[in-house]
């Protein structure tokens, strides 16, 4: 078998390609990290000084690091209720569990951070996602390795595809500020790298579930698609609650 590329050299994730199953490949109209833009402004000392945002630009980003959060929240939990039940099964995943979990940790820590700064509110549904994350980390850890795994894949593919968003949307203000001979703002600039970040993290874990037979769990197309709706439910009230 050919080694695996590195991320940023793949069009997508393990789970994303067509030799996987005959499940859908994702197709959006997002970026994706091998083939979104490099701007040259996001390597390049910015003034502290920015143009105030737009409030078409402030209201996408009041929702879209509502919904970070929220997801974000949801995976440390996920993570924090699958790991006793898959490393007493398996041992040897350990380690890869704990890194996950503290990757989202970390995650978790950074969008708190910005929303307490910009004063945004964290969405009403809070401890709804608390108990879901819960109860479905809980859920497929039990159910066994396989179907824990099936899950990191089916809201990592969901999470990945609306980061992949994001980074498209703050690419087009940054081409349009560099376009005006503006200067970027340290702020945005890193945004922009940080939610980059994450979401190459994110995308990591799909592909570490996949190589750890998350295709393998029984029912998959009814586990990972149920989960998936409900991440695409998710996201979406979170973003107007």
């Amino acid at each position: 078998m050919a080694p695996l590329l590195p991320i940023r050299a793949r069009l997508s994730p393990l789970a994303f390609q067509l030799r996987a199953r005959n499940v859908r490949t994702i197709i959006s109209s997002s970026a994706s990290p091998a083939t979104e833009p490099e701007p040259d402004s996001l390597d390049k000392p910015q003034s502290t000084r920015r143009k105030p945002l737009s409030h078409e630009q402030k209201k996408f980003l009041d929702k879209a690091l509502r919904v970070n959060q929220a997801g974000e929240l949801a995976a440390t939990l996920i993570y924090t209720s699958q790991t006793p039940p898959i490393t007493k099964a398996h041992p040897h995943l350990r380690p890869l569990m704990k890194h996950m979990y503290d990757q989202e940790a970390g995650h978790f820590k950074y969008f708190n951070s910005i929303l307490a700064k910009h004063r945004i509110r964290p969405t009403v549904l809070y401890p709804v996602w608390s108990v879901a994350a819960t109860v479905l980390g809980w859920g497929t850890g039990v159910m066994g390795r396989e179907a824990a795994m099936a899950c990191t894949e089916a809201v990592e593919t969901e999470i990945g595809e609306h980061y992949n968003g994001q980074v498209r949307e703050l690419l087009a203000w940054v081409k349009e500020i560099e376009s005006k001979g503006e200067v970027l703002g340290e702020e945005l600039q890193d945004l922009v790298k940080q939610i980059r970040r994450i979401r190459d993290e994110e995308l990591e874990h799909l592909d570490h579930a996949v190589e750890n037979d998350a295709k393998e769990a029984n029912p998959y197309e009814l586990l990972t698609g149920v989960i998936r709706v409900g991440c695409r439910g998710a996201i979406w009230v979170s973003e107007k609650v």
